[in-house]
């Protein structure tokens, strides 16, 4: 087995671990939040599932939806780099802009989680 092969079947191995973890904290955290009371304002265990699900949502899309947007602004930016270096500058701020969209995704999560927490 190749080395790139042995790193690629570790990250798969410890994405599916990090999966089964994330998947167990959402269905067992909102019951038990919900039980205690003591966080949200004794919110029930539906609003702590559909608050962590919309919350995971929103990261997990719109980090997928960025990837995207990078690879194919990136490409595009590489083949017009490649022809006019002195673009760098301009295509910088076009991948850049892609870059956002995770960020955008992030915040909107981080403003659920409050909401759910307040």
């Amino acid at each position: 087995m190749k080395p790139v092969h042995k790193l690629v079947t570790a990250l798969v191995a410890l994405a599916a671990v990090s999966a089964a973890l994330a998947t167990a904290l959402a269905v067992f955290a909102p019951a038990a939040l919900a039980a205690t009371g003591a966080a949200g304002g004794g919110l029930p265990a539906d609003a702590w599932s559909f608050g962590l699900l919309g919350a995971a949502l929103a990261t997990g899309l719109s980090s997928l939806g960025a990837g995207y947007a990078v690879a194919k602004v990136g490409t595009a930016a590489v083949g017009a780099l490649a022809e006019k270096p002195e673009l760098f500058a301009r295509l910088l701020i076009f991948v850049g802009l892609a870059e956002g969209i995770a960020i955008y995704g992030l915040i909107v999560s981080i403003l659920i989680l409050n909401r759910l927490v307040a």
